[in-house]
């Protein structure tokens, strides 16, 4: 899809299942199963659309999705799929590992910077992209590094250190431009360094929402998940966000969302928003 001069393409990271519950929280059960049917086990299904950025000179990547690192034990619980799903979507769009420039982290949960790191042929963590600086937020690192035992699980360590390691890390601080024409926005909420990232090209502007909003029935500003640190916060920025992106008619891309990568949104009066134009894949 092309974003002014800039042309957007979805990557799959691998499709994986939660449990609905967790998915929205405090919202009860007959509410969100009429928009989001669970399965028999109570789990939904979730798409990692990481987002390819190319303007001609430079291929960047946001997020990672899961990797190609889950245990057999893991890829069970989750349902994920095999392989590599990151480098195969790449593949798929004429791309190789070596060719990704920059990688741009939301934030360093499994499901989106699992797959920055990959074993190698002999058994060594590597960054899987080995040309790429991998951008992320000052604050989400130093969390994630910390090994709380409250946080336990929540970043794996081999998803992280060997970018270090490699000298391929770049921590930035705040809203501030990530690499020419993409900018983070801090949101606070889901985790305390999360970031969503704005993507301008000329007249055209796109919006990475990552966890604020992880799929399109997360439009009302209530519905958030279980999962968030910050529960009021992620309604705050959730709500600020999408009325930038519907007032401004600029595009919103959506991490999670199994069924559609990007939409316009409009507000609505009942609903807070609602999705106007659904796009399966950029």
């Amino acid at each position: 899809m092309q974003l002014g001069s800039v042309t957007l393409t979805t990557i799959s990271g691998g499709r994986f299942r939660l449990d609905g519950g967790s998915m929205f929280g405090v919202v009860p059960k007959p509410l969100w199963s009429k928009v989001h049917p669970p399965d028999e086990n109570n789990t939904i299904p979730h798409g990692t659309n990481c987002v390819l950025v190319r303007d001609g000179r430079r291929n960047i990547l946001i997020d990672t999705g899961y990797g190609s690192k889950l245990s057999s034990r893991q890829r069970e619980v989750f349902a994920g799929e095999a392989g590599d799903p990151l480098l195969a979507s790449l593949a798929a769009h004429g791309l190789l590992a070596e060719q990704i420039d920059a990688v741009i982290l939301s934030h360093l949960h499994f499901d989106h910077a699992g797959g920055s790191t990959r074993y190698d042929e002999n058994g060594a963590l590597v960054p899987t992209f080995p040309r790429a600086t991998y951008i992320a937020q000052k604050l989400e690192w130093e969390i994630a590094t910390a090994e709380l035992p409250e946080l336990r699980g929540a970043y794996p360590l081999e998803n992280l250190l060997p970018l270090r390691a490699a000298g391929q890390l770049q921590l930035v601080d705040g809203d501030v431009e990530l690499v020419p024409g993409i900018r983070a926005i801090i949101t606070g909420g889901h985790t305390a360094g999360h970031m969503a990232v704005v993507i301008e090209s000329e007249d055209d502007t796109a919006l990475f929402l990552a966890d604020v909003c992880p799929t399109w029935r997360h439009l009302r500003t209530l519905w958030c998940m279980a999962y968030d640190v910050n529960l009021l916060q992620t309604r705050r920025i959730k709500s600020k966000l999408l009325g930038q992106i519907a007032d401004n008619n600029w595009l919103a891309l959506c991490d999670h969302d199994a069924d559609h990568a990007a939409a316009r949104i409009a507000r609505d009066d009942r609903q807070d928003f609602v999705v106007t134009e659904s796009i399966v894949a950029l």
